[in-house]
């Protein structure tokens, strides 16, 4: 309590000087005319030239508070034209893509990239492209490559059935068939499988897969540049964020989060594929992996199954 007193009387004192040193132009002002006017008003007989001069020494230093008043202005308008500059910029850290430009953002995305993150549904474009296309850059490149996938569960049929019928809301496309439980359990299978043949014939390849119990509405391609944000309804713009973008790195959490959440598979205890694998081969790969078949799957379901994982059709190429 009595350290209180002289500390808040030193700060008092500090705030004081500080304040005088900001207005010195406006304390000399005041105090010249003051001392001229109390001598003007005690000595009738004061030199007038004195006054004069009195008179300019009070004008310049008003003169150079206003200066001075004006450079601060300027400094305060140029912090928050900076700051309403770095705001737009941060509005403006989306692209939007429509039409052949997404296409073309994920080949510049997949050209020097070393990892890419994908969250999506079934990986139907992944199978068909990313993963083949980086694949073959990173044996071109003669470099490793990382692989993070999260899809949804086949296993989990009531997550199949609501993105069965979240992908039959826009209809099927052209060419496209309908997206049924059956097909939706399928086209997850057969990612699965395709990222368990992928992984035995690249040795620099660490590739993952995880498995959400819940259905997504966007899919997200995450390369070292970028980040590609995609939806099945084709009137709609997808978007790709900068990686020098904030929201770059929110998305980088966002998705290592859910795959926190999901199940992941442990693709090192994969059976070997043949460079055909065999309806047999498929099925003892999913059994090891904790993935079996559901026992209404016939040979030929295996085999569409197979047909998905190592011939994927584009589905952007109409």
């Amino acid at each position: 309590m009595t350290n209180s007193a002289p500390q808040g009387a030193g700060r008092r004192l500090e705030d004081a000087i500080a304040w005088a040193v900001r207005n010195a132009d406006g304390i000399v002002a005041i105090v010249v005319a003051v001392a001229v006017g109390l001598m003007d008003v005690l000595n009738q007989n004061m030199d007038p030239n004195i006054v004069s001069g009195a008179t300019l020494l009070v004008l310049a230093a008003l003169v150079y508070g206003s200066l001075t008043e004006r450079r601060r202005r300027m400094a305060d308008i140029r912090t928050a034209t900076a700051g309403t500059s770095r705001a737009i910029e941060d509005l403006a850290m989306v692209r939007t893509l429509s039409g052949a430009e997404v296409a073309l953002a994920h080949e510049r995305a997949r050209r020097t990239t070393s990892r890419w993150v994908f969250k999506g549904g079934t990986g139907t474009y992944l199978r068909a492209v990313t993963l083949p296309e980086c694949v073959l850059e990173a044996q071109r490149q003669r470099r490793s490559l990382s692989m993070k996938i999260d899809i949804i569960n086949p296993a989990d049929e009531q997550v199949c059935a609501a993105y069965a019928r979240f992908r039959s809301t826009f209809g099927p496309g052209p060419g496209d068939a309908e997206w049924t439980v059956e097909r939706t359990r399928k086209e997850a299978y057969a990612t699965v499988v395709a990222a368990g043949w992928h992984r035995q014939r690249l040795d620099t390849l660490e590739i993952d897969v995880h498995l959400s119990s819940v259905a997504p509405a966007l899919r997200f391609d995450l390369s070292d540049s970028c980040l590609i944000i995609t939806q099945d309804d084709p009137s709609r713009v997808s978007l790709c964020v900068e990686r020098d973008r904030p929201l770059y790195d929110y998305y980088v959490t966002e998705l290592h989060q859910s795959r926190e959440q999901a199940a992941k598979l442990d693709l090192r205890e994969a059976v070997p594929l043949a460079d055909e694998p065999t309806v047999d081969e498929v099925r003892r790969l999913l059994d090891r992996l904790g993935l079996p078949l559901p026992p209404s799957f016939t040979d030929r379901d295996v085999g569409d199954i197979i047909d998905k994982a190592l011939r994927a059709e584009n589905p952007y190429r109409r």
